[in-house]
């Protein structure tokens, strides 16, 4: 079963090159597992025993399961919460330079999150997102993707450049222009290429783009140890948790909403329409309650009984760089799921919202791992707190531990998705209740 999960990830993350993609195929796969959508702009008439998802800005996406019977008084969520987007290089308006001097056709980027730049070089680059065209109904989005390596970014040779090994400060305004072609083509050449994928459907206007690194997601090792690919961070999570979703099977008595968030726009911060630090999750968590015939004291009441797993992959102890890690507290690959801890709130864990974790995993018999920065270290952050400062809602950061975080390729535990998976599954499927400070499992 293992293999099977891990092939059906790896096929996951050939797919969904960015959060644009991502939310498409998430969509999909809902559809096909009988998911009915509504709409935020539309009246919901939701059920019990009911399955519904609503995507915002083609680049986020919430999906819940009613229960089989609504007790108001009893009504909460259960929560997991991750995002789709990664560090990457997003194609600038007008971002054509005609190179006379090579005959090259390259263009600008601009550096979107805080990623590895050297992990984009001499690499086949695909280039995805949304485009957005005038049709005879209006205007409107539509998923591309080149599906074919259209671009690279080459290095300077070492005999140009002899000081390339000692540290080279890549420049992204000079060094990280992607080429497409030569120049001597009338109309350019990556222009053409994209308006010819709409010449049936109407004037492209605009377009959200990315180049992606086109190498295949794949397991790696003698014994297949590990799942490199590119953006793990944090498509792994948002695919396991999905399925955890899709393969819930909870008692009749459960009185909860099962929730799964996708956001966009985690790597920059979260404020933006449709990430963390919008009106995304609290909106949704509130026309549930309302279509439920909850009134405001019943639905607060409701979040003050709910629970969320902020998933998001943090770091393993490096092979080379083991210093670099917290020397009590080490993450290692295939070891099991971290629980993510920072006395600043940078994670949403604390002795309580832990210890609930904790017990799933040893009632679902799976290993977990501790995770502290160094203590002179300032470590990334995540989209928990970011969530409950919208929802007062306990919280728990977890997440897989990987290596080389925001390159362009990335790798994780081949086993650690497994563990991960059983412990959404039984975070969803375990009729707990809290209760002011205590969780009754």
């Amino acid at each position: 079963m293992e293999s099977t999960l891990n092939n059906e990830l790896i096929d996951f993350l050939n797919r969904a090159h960015n959060e644009y993609l991502a939310t498409y195929e998430i969509k999909n796969i809902l559809l096909e597992n009988d998911f009915e959508e509504v709409k935020e702009n539309e009246v919901w008439n939701l059920k019990p025993n009911s399955k519904y998802f609503l995507t915002r800005n083609d680049n986020s996406c919430i999906a819940f399961i009613t229960p089989s019977k609504v007790r108001k008084n009893q009504l909460f969520f259960k929560i997991i919460s991750s995002h789709l987007d990664s560090p990457c290089l997003k194609l600038k308006s007008n971002s054509i330079i005609l190179d006379s001097s090579s005959n090259l056709e390259k263009h600008r980027i601009e550096v979107y999150g805080g990623l590895i730049r050297q992990s984009f070089v001499d690499r086949p680059l695909g280039l995805a997102g949304r485009v957005v065209v005038k049709t005879n109904n209006g205007i409107e989005s539509r998923i591309f993707d080149s599906c074919k390596a259209i671009a690279i970014i080459p290095n300077v040779a070492i005999h140009q450049n002899r000081e390339i090994n000692d540290g080279f400060k890549y420049n992204p305004h000079v060094d990280l222009l992607p080429i497409v072609g030569g120049a001597e083509t009338i109309e350019p050449l990556l222009d053409s290429y994209i308006k010819d994928k709409f010449k049936d459907v109407g004037e492209v206007l605009s377009y959200d783009l990315y180049f992606y690194n086109f190498d295949k997601a794949q397991h790696i090792g003698i014994n297949d140890d590990f799942i490199s690919g590119a953006k793990e961070d944090d498509l792994a999570n948002a695919f396991l948790s999905l399925k955890a979703l899709l393969e819930t099977s909870r008692k009749e008595e459960d009185p909860s909403i099962l929730v799964s968030a996708f956001f966009n726009n985690e790597e920059t911060g979260s404020l933006s329409f449709s990430g963390a630090d919008s009106d995304l999750l609290e909106n949704t968590l509130k026309r549930i309650g309302l279509s439920f015939d909850l009134n405001e004291e019943e639905y607060l009441i409701s979040l003050k009984k709910s629970f969320a797993l902020s998933a998001d992959n943090g770091h393993a102890v490096h092979p080379y760089h083991p210093e670099l890690s917290d020397d009590i507290n080490k993450c290692q690959l295939n070891k099991g799921p971290m629980i993510k801890f920072n006395s600043n709130m940078a994670y949403t864990s604390d002795a309580l919202t832990s210890s609930f974790v904790i017990s799933l995993c040893k009632k679902c018999g799976v290993k977990y791992q501790v995770f502290h920065n160094r203590s002179d270290q300032r470590g990334g952050s995540t989209l928990g707190n970011i969530s409950i400062s919208h929802l007062s809602i306990l919280t728990c950061d977890i997440g897989l531990p990987q290596l080389a975080m925001h390159s362009s390729f990335e790798t994780m535990g081949s086993e650690d998705t497994m563990m991960m998976l059983k412990l959404m599954s039984a975070f969803y499927q375990t009729n707990f209740r809290v209760d002011n400070g205590v969780i009754y499992i």
